[in-house]
């Protein structure tokens, strides 16, 4: 702690003073907090971490103003400058290099429309650009992905092009003449050199007296450590400037951190410890504190991990699901030590802030992460995924269901998406037009559950970019085969456009498409697309309405037709076992609800005080963020096996809660109400808004 100036001192009045002014700008940026002092001691590795929002309200687009009101469409690569100033590349339909102020203003530095130009501020063009690197002159270098170029922004936002730019390519030499493919990364050194991650040529370039060379990678992707020329890299991701000459990798597809020393030889870095869920998942940014620890971003789990110099490695943020960001892809320290994180998802920024031991209360609450609840769904005009993109299809699946797996395991997860029934080797078609936006977006080459993700949808169960025949749909999907010429996996590249009706891959073994809207851990029911001629006028059928005690043994005495319960056994869990179907269905397709919830009545109907209206537990109208949400949400003998009965039994415990992302499990205490004969009303309801209702005659005593 500062020890205060004596009263009387210039030193005190300069304090009065800039505290004035710190609590003037504080207002003026409405819950944009001052910076804090820089801390005398670093803060240890390992500590608990909170998040802070900094600008974006969760929506896409393309608003300046101030931070609670200012939106971001594709908020990727980020940077910090001396004085404070934070600047953001904005990809998708933006295509901008955006500006936070230490006052809480967001504005645009340069871009404006999609193209290729260099210019002063709007008259500026960059194509999806993604990462950024500030030199202490203050100029920015980003990586303009869509464009294969490096471009170079100055303070007054001037931007010229420093290499690259005559299309997708590979050549060294001089930095008019290089070529690139879809470069991610860049980081530049003290001396002014620049480095580049060129994701889709699996190299790590530097940028030098205005020349390119090619320090690392051989060309193909792989996984191999060695000199130069000798190693391998799998589309790697971001790069930050070691303290000792070294770069660091984060090497997305092969989910590794790689270290390449001034000559070109690079290793693997191996993570010591015994937290192996700290190793890392589809990395893709990369920080370097003042202690020389690196901090990954993850693309497929939304985490910050912190590792030390000797490889131990730290979930910083994302080890709590209600800590989870969408899709963190870029990282940056300011000079006060604090970590800034561009949430490309949620279309946030953000602060993660390490919370020391220090015996004093301190703030654990996170803010909001995640897009908005409300945010607007993709403008699919009601296309199918298949072929009549414009008829009816038949759903064989919906969010919220209770699934298993290969281990016998019956209530394992809960569905996250919309099943449409296709032939397999059928073509999966686009419903909207978009942009790549993820720079791995096709995964789990060869397994049932392939996948591709376009922007704000997910496309699951197919080859991608593949005909039935394993050969290439079109140009825009790199077939990767390995040293046999078999096919290893599908690549496309951030930036790439996709129309509505493009053909991007076909249905493989799973004879379905699985439609999931918003990045993982935020779906959004896909429902609320409005496909055409989707039409569900069936209500939900109940086939069950049982009281059970906590350790899931039914209560089944009856007196007078009544079912008795004991108002000082204990909580009990109420479960509905109900079920659902659309019209064209086959009638064995079951599908699972959208809302439930209960309602206490008196004997002789009238609704207790508080349950005028049903108390609706359940809502599936998104993913509940938590992966343990299936055992709340169902009882114990709910679901199905993959290899199991042909039917899945849908039993929910509407005794607790799950919905609108919160997730509290809660028995219903009998001793609530006094000893008398009540009724419980179960009620369920489709997505369509149909309903059931089953009711069971109680007797407390």
């Amino acid at each position: 702690m500062r020890r205060r100036a004596r009263p009387g001192t210039r030193r005190a009045l300069w304090a009065v003073a800039a505290l004035t002014a710190l609590a003037l700008a504080a207002s003026v940026a409405l819950e944009w907090r001052s910076p804090e002092r820089p801390e005398p001691v670093p803060p240890p590795a390992g500590l608990p971490a909170r998040i802070e929002l900094a600008a974006g309200d969760g929506h896409r687009g393309m608003r300046d103003g101030m931070r609670s009101t200012a939106r971001f469409d594709d908020p990727f690569g980020i940077a910090v400058a001396a004085d404070g100033t934070v600047f953001v590349a904005d990809g998708g339909a933006s295509n901008r290099i955006r500006r936070l102020h230490p006052d809480g203003r967001v504005d645009t530095l340069a871009g404006a429309l999609e193209g290729f130009e260099d210019g002063i501020g709007a008259d500026a063009r960059f194509h999806t650009p993604s990462g950024l690197a500030i030199d202490t002159a203050g100029t920015l270098y980003v990586a303009d992905t869509g464009n294969h170029a490096i471009r170079r922004v100055a303070p007054d936002g001037t931007v010229t092009t420093l290499a690259g730019g005559s299309g997708a390519g590979f050549a060294d030499g001089p930095a008019a003449q290089a070529r690139f493919h879809a470069p991610i990364g860049v980081a530049v050194d003290a001396a002014g050199r620049v480095y580049v991650t060129d994701s889709f040529n699996d190299r790590i370039r530097v940028i030098e007296a205005g020349a390119v060379r090619t320090l690392a990678g051989d060309g193909r992707p792989g996984f191999f450590d060695g000199a130069g020329g000798q190693a391998r890299f799998d589309t790697p991701g971001g790069i930050a400037a070691g303290r000792d000459g070294a770069l660091w990798v984060a090497d997305t597809g092969n989910h590794a951190l790689r270290r390449v020393a001034p000559d070109g030889s690079t290793t693997t870095l191996a993570l010591l410890g015994s937290d192996a869920d700290a190793a890392p998942t589809a990395p893709v940014s990369i920080a370097i504190d003042a202690q020389d620890r690196l901090y990954l971003s993850e693309l497929a789990r939304g985490r910050v991990l912190q590792i030390t110099p000797d490889g131990r490695a730290h979930v910083l943020t994302g080890r709590d699901m209600a800590q989870r960001l969408a899709r963190p892809a870029g990282l940056a320290f300011d000079r006060h030590g604090r970590l800034w994180v561009a949430d490309a998802a949620a279309r946030r920024v953000h602060r993660i802030v390490q919370v020391r031991p220090d015996g004093a209360k301190q703030n654990l609450d996170n803010a909001a992460v995640g897009p908005a609840p409300d945010a607007a769904l993709p403008d699919t005009r009601g296309r199918w995924p298949l072929a009549p993109q414009d008829g009816w299809h038949e759903v064989v699946g919906t969010l919220g269901e209770v699934r298993g797996n290969f281990r016998g395991e019956s209530r394992s997860h809960l569905h996250a998406g919309f099943d449409v029934r296709g032939d397999v080797g059928a073509p999966v078609l686009t419903i909207a037009d978009a942009k790549i936006t993820n720079p791995y977006a096709a995964a789990a080459f060869g397994d049932q559950a392939e996948h591709m993700e376009i922007d704000d949808l997910t496309y699951m169960h197919m080859r991608v970019g593949r005909t039935p025949r394993g050969e290439a749909l079109d140009p825009r999907f790199q077939l990767i085969e390995g040293e046999d010429g078999r096919p290893l996996r599908v690549r496309i590249a951030r930036g790439t456009h996709l129309r509505a009706g493009d053909a991007i891959g076909t249905i493989n073994a799973q004879a379905h498409v699985h439609l999931a809207v918003g990045p993982w851990g935020y779906q959004r029911n896909a429902v609320g697309l409005g496909f055409r001629n989707f039409v569900d006028t069936v209500a939900p059928r109940i086939d069950d309405l049982a009281l059970l005690e906590a350790f899931d043994q039914p209560l089944t005495t009856r007196e007078d037709g009544r079912l008795r319960v004991p108002r000082d056994g204990g909580g009990v869990q109420i479960v509905v076992e109900a079920w659902d179907q659309v019209d064209g269905n086959l009638p064995r397709r079951r599908l699972g609800l959208h809302a439930l919830g209960y309602q206490f009545l008196q004997a002789d109907g009238t609704p207790l005080p508080g349950f005028e209206a049903p108390r609706m537990t359940i809502d599936f109208d998104r993913m509940p963020p938590h992966r343990e949400a299936v055992r709340i949400a169902y009882a114990g003998d709910s679901g199905i096996t993959v290899h199991g009965a042909s039917r899945t039994r849908f039993r929910y415990a509407i005794n607790n809660l799950v919905r609108d992302g919160r997730l509290e499990p809660s028995l219903w205490d009998p001793a609530t109400l006094s000893a008398g004969d009540y009724v419980l009303r179960a009620v369920v309801r489709d997505a369509a808004g149909n309903d059931a209702t089953r009711e069971l005659a109680l007797r407390l005593y």
